[in-house]
């Protein structure tokens, strides 16, 4: 029976050797024809039995009642992160978290209601691996664990301590048990929305969580996973109303807000000196005049010398009663 045993062990050692040097291996992810097979059997426990547990949970449960279950676990999640940025030596941040494990404690029913995060406390996410990290212990190469997902061969090592620093593994196995359960479909349930993103994005699922986890490491690692920058502003104008001394100059109408991109017709703002200039008032700045020198624009200047000499002019168009009389008068003596 011990030499059977030990047949099988060899063989399925040298198996995952085999596999392991592979032809497919990448720099940084030397297992990978391994990870795969273990990434398939995870995606198959996950879509079979993970998300049809957690849709059920979302549907017979209340969703106040769903973020005070995540709020209880992510209270006790702060002791984790305290532990972690102690042996960091990161002091404000693990007073941090020890003040938000005391105030959700105390004020939060137990951790049920979050009443830190208002009150300007932080959340931070620490664990084993990235201490690891912090004091220059390298990742490895990338692992899949079998039920825990994307790893590294150094953060499946914090994974042992930080099963240590968790408050449930102190508890009696009958109440622990059921609680390991329970937060385990509660953080499954919030990732639904997750992975239906992944399940539309990704062409190849493996390699879109191997570069979205290793990522997401060496930014915690760097200390900017926490505090994200924020998105650039797209707006066509500055909020602040910036852009409406420049608006003013160019013309626009004195009654558009601020911050109000300017729409207003490039003619509209020169017409006064093109009237002074001769041109009509109607026409654009910039546009050349095509008046009738001899028109109606000429009409009223040469009207003057006329009346001068005495010769009779052409009646203007709609005149008042009173300047009607004073042609008809002139009208036998010019005969």
């Amino acid at each position: 029976m011990k030499l059977r045993t030990t047949v099988l062990a060899l063989a399925a050692t040298g198996l995952i050797s085999g596999c392991a040097t592979g032809p497919d291996r990448k720099p940084g992810d030397p297992f990978e024809p391994a990870n795969r097979v273990i990434f398939n059997f995870n995606d198959g426990v996950d879509r079979f039995v993970a998300v049809p547990v957690a849709k059920g949970y979302q549907k017979v449960t209340p969703q106040p009642l769903r973020t005070a279950v995540s709020n209880f676990f992510s209270n006790l999640g702060d002791l984790t992160n305290a532990a972690n940025n102690l042996l960091q030596l990161n002091i404000t941040d693990a007073t941090e978290d020890l003040v938000r494990f005391a105030f959700n404690s105390t004020f939060g029913l137990g951790g049920l209601l979050d009443w830190a995060t208002p009150a300007g406390l932080p959340k931070h996410h620490q664990d084993f691996g990235l201490t690891l990290g912090h004091w220059g212990i390298p990742s490895g190469p990338y692992l899949v664990l079998p039920l825990f997902g994307p790893s590294t061969v150094r953060d499946s090592m914090g994974l042992i301590v930080d099963v240590k620093f968790n408050p449930l593994n102190y508890i009696e196995p009958a109440v622990r048990n059921p609680l390991y359960v329970l937060q385990f479909v509660s953080v499954r349930s919030d990732l639904l929305g997750a992975s239906s993103l992944l399940q539309q994005a990704a062409l190849d699922k493996y390699s879109f969580v191997r570069d979205a986890y290793t990522q997401q490491r060496k930014a915690r690692l760097r200390g900017t996973g926490d505090n994200a920058a924020p998105l650039p502003n797209y707006d066509d104008q500055d909020d602040s109303g910036a852009a409406a001394p420049a608006t003013g100059a160019s013309g626009a109408a004195a009654g558009s807000p601020s911050g109000v991109p300017n729409y207003a017709d490039p003619g509209d703002a020169p017409e006064a000196p093109n009237a002074a200039s001769g041109s009509a008032a109607g026409t654009p700045a910039g546009a050349p005049n095509y008046t009738d020198p001899a028109g109606d624009t000429m009409n009223a200047p040469a009207a003057a010398p006329a009346a001068a000499s005495g010769a009779m002019t052409p009646a203007p168009a709609p005149q008042t009663a009173p300047s009607d009389k004073k042609p008809q008068e002139a009208t036998p003596a010019v005969q």
